[in-house]
């Protein structure tokens, strides 16, 4: 485990899958993140990437080829190395390699940083195109935050408020974790999502083009709460694992295949195109108080 930390905050991040473990702070002695129990879910804040969800029968074709990849990508399993380390930031790195390119055919360079400002914690995720030729890929995060944050309130008692009144539906999941193609309304020209366990008793809310770049999860009972910047992500998802004490803020660059999907990857919503030497960057920052 690495840690980071400053007046603030403390943050721990595992070299496997360069994902978050714990986010404290220190001026109000509280842990922000899920505990990973996993009698629910097992994971704190995996990293997603060279897919975002679901592909269709867990496969995709390029080139005339088939190949397969499971929900979320590889990268949340594999080991990434050490690059940059300072007090209160560090850079996890990951490249392809002979087992990364059996089933995703690109030559590429991950790397993610973890960087405090204050009371805040910023994410960043850089691509680069290694290869002679486009690459095709999504990224995103899945990180997971405890509810309720203190003794003495519920679950019920959160909720997110975004910071713009919003008329995006849901986008529903199928059986087989693919975008269905009618949304179903949740908000309707509000600003704010309650929280409750039975949102998510069929799978994640799934947003397309919301009008907000950020949404605060918070209770009228307890002042502490964060604040979650998404800018530069279209799509949102949230979710928790069924009855467990926990929400995912999940802002996305890529999204799960739709029921109608061909399964062409260069036709896949959401996917990004990389031409060879270029470097592809996006950000997003959570905020505790």
């Amino acid at each position: 485990m690495y840690t980071i930390e400053n007046k603030f905050l403390t943050v721990t991040i595992s070299p496997k899958g360069a994902e978050l473990q714990s986010m404290y702070n220190k001026e109000v002695k509280l842990e922000y993140m899920w505990s990973g129990d996993p009698a629910f879910w097992g994971k704190h804040s995996p990293v997603l990437f060279p897919i975002v969800g679901t592909l269709k029968a867990d496969t995709y074709y390029f080139n005339d080829q088939a190949y397969q990849l499971g929900r979320h990508g590889f990268a949340r399993d594999m080991d990434f190395i050490v690059t940059e380390q300072a007090a209160d930031a560090i850079t996890f790195s990951l490249e392809s390699n002979a087992i990364t390119m059996i089933n995703y055919p690109f030559a590429f360079r991950f790397a993610v940083k973890y960087e405090l400002n204050g009371n805040s914690v910023q994410t960043t995720y850089s691509i680069s195109n290694k290869g002679i030729g486009a690459m095709y890929f999504s990224v995103g995060g899945h990180p997971a935050f405890k509810i309720p944050l203190v003794e003495g309130i519920v679950y019920n008692d959160y909720y997110l408020q975004f910071n713009q009144p919003e008329r995006a539906g849901r986008w529903p999941i199928s059986k087989d974790g693919l975008i269905e193609m009618i949304p179903t309304e949740v908000l309707n020209q509000s600003d704010r999502l309650p929280l409750a366990k039975e949102l998510f008793q069929t799978d994640a809310l799934v947003f397309k083009g919301l009008s907000s770049n950020s949404v605060v999860l918070k209770s009228d009972k307890n002042p502490h709460g964060l604040s979650f910047d998404f800018t530069g992500f279209p799509y949102l998802g949230i979710w928790a694992a069924k009855n467990a004490d926990f929400v995912c803020i999940e802002p996305w660059c890529g999204i799960a295949d739709s029921v109608n999907t061909n399964q062409q990857l260069v036709h896949k919503e959401g996917i990004h195109v990389l031409q060879p030497a270029k470097n592809f960057e996006r950000s997003w920052s959570v905020t505790l108080f």
